[in-house]
């Protein structure tokens, strides 16, 4: 899927400013001693890369994520059965809001962005439960 001129891929400034946010990210949360904890954990090695395709195809870009790494059931299984943890996500969402500010994402595009990282963190705790099942074929999570 091509982008369009009007998609927040494109208001963001395409996949090499998204992989920078990602980036930035990653590097708050490992400072925040709250937010660090998924990141110790044995993260994948391309985790950045990764989240940035997902970024892309959610704001309107190429489809990165379903076309390389799974779909959306996929990504939600993958992040499934932690618990509600919503002090770690506050501090997640605190360190994503900063790092669209510190890479310059910011006015509408940074808004946008930043309700939608919020809404998927807060969605995802519908397959907290330790028995959580992920159903198949759940549709992709656009902005």
């Amino acid at each position: 899927m091509e982008p369009s001129q009007t998609s927040l891929y494109v208001q963001i400034g395409g996949f090499d400013k998204i992989l920078s946010l990602t980036r930035r990210w990653h590097a708050l949360c490992l400072q925040d001693p709250i937010a660090a904890h998924p990141f110790e954990h044995g993260m994948h090695p391309q985790h950045d890369e990764r989240l940035a395709a997902y970024l892309a195809e959610a704001f309107g870009g190429p489809a990165l994520y379903t076309g390389g790494y799974g779909d959306e059931s996929a990504m939600q299984d993958m992040h499934a059965r932690n618990g509600i943890h919503i002090e770690l996500d506050e501090a997640c969402l605190e360190a994503f809001d900063r790092a669209l500010e510190d890479v310059g994402i910011v006015g509408e595009a940074g808004a946008k962005a930043a309700a939608y990282f919020r809404a998927a963190t807060e969605a995802q705790r519908e397959w907290a439960g330790q028995d959580a099942t992920v159903p198949d074929g759940l549709p992709f999570n656009y902005a």
